[in-house]
């Protein structure tokens, strides 16, 4: 269970990273090492590498694996969160790449969701398969302090960013077909989607991990009739890559302290969640 963990001998970070498709590399580290964390749940998705932006130290995991070899079903986000949490990380910045379900939601904007919707299938949710039960609520799932936080960092950079939005989290690899687009759009309005936020956000609350998402949209979904070449897609996103580093050096150093727990129940999620 997440609360057994031990930090791996003299190696420690402060806010973890974890970069979506396209961001395999952060770039920004200072002195950066590199470790692997064993995990009760085998081996997390790549090497952590572990330094410092400015004075506040970071663990960076690409969720994917360097090279991306792992799709978004077969990410191993229970081993990544507790290694991240082994390490005695407070903060979690999730960078992921999303498709668009709304036409002010434009290919190269920023979005910083409030909510979720989970239409996964078939994914570990949850580090407490029993004996010990947990119902961790998920009623504001994202961080707010660290939300405000990059809001705020964005902004400052003169990006265009969303402050709210509602990712709808699909099993994958495969996409949405036109009739599942519409769904999330015209049904559930939804306002993005994409394939690793859930269980990745489950497993952070049930950590004490504070916790919220930089998404990067690199189109527009099918719902709009819109083709979408992939030369199109990578341009849009190298450029947003280029952009969530930028955000990320704007960031982290302002993180030096504990989440503001008046602002966010990330850090006390079991408070009342233990059966």
């Amino acid at each position: 269970m997440i609360h057994e963990v031990m930090k791996p001998s003299g190696v420690k970070a402060h806010v973890g990273v974890i970069g979506g498709s396209g961001l395999y590399d952060p770039g920004i580290v200072e002195d950066p090492v590199e470790v692997w964390v064993s995990t009760p749940y085998g081996k997390p998705s790549d090497a952590i590498t572990v330094g410092r932006v400015g004075e506040v130290s970071v663990a960076f995991l690409p969720r994917h694996g360097r090279g991306h070899t792992l799709p978004p079903h077969r990410v191993n986000y229970r081993a990544n969160i507790w290694a991240l949490k082994a390490l005695g990380v407070k903060w979690v910045i999730s960078v992921s790449a999303v498709g668009s379900l709304r036409e002010d939601y434009r290919p190269g904007d920023f979005v910083v969701p409030d909510q979720f919707i989970d239409m996964t299938k078939c994914r570990p949710y949850t580090f407490y398969d029993g004996p010990v039960t947990v119902h961790v609520s998920m009623a504001d799932p994202f961080c707010e302090d660290l939300r405000s936080r990059i809001i705020a960092a964005t902004r400052g950079l003169g990006y265009p960013i969303h402050d709210r939005g509602t990712y709808v989290c699909i099993e994958g690899p495969r996409f949405s077909t036109r009739a599942e687009s519409r769904v999330w759009r015209d049904v559930f309005k939804a306002d993005i989607v994409g394939m690793t936020l859930v269980p990745e956000v489950n497993l952070a609350c049930e950590a004490e991990l504070c916790y919220a998402t930089l998404a990067m949209v690199t189109d527009y979904d099918v719902w709009a009739e819109r083709p979408v070449t992939a030369a199109e897609v990578e341009k849009i996103m190298a450029e947003n890559v280029k952009r969530a580093r930028e955000i990320l050096a704007r960031l982290i150093p302002s993180l030096t302290g504990d989440p503001d727990p008046g602002k966010c129940s990330c850090c006390r999620a079991l408070s009342h969640a233990v059966v």
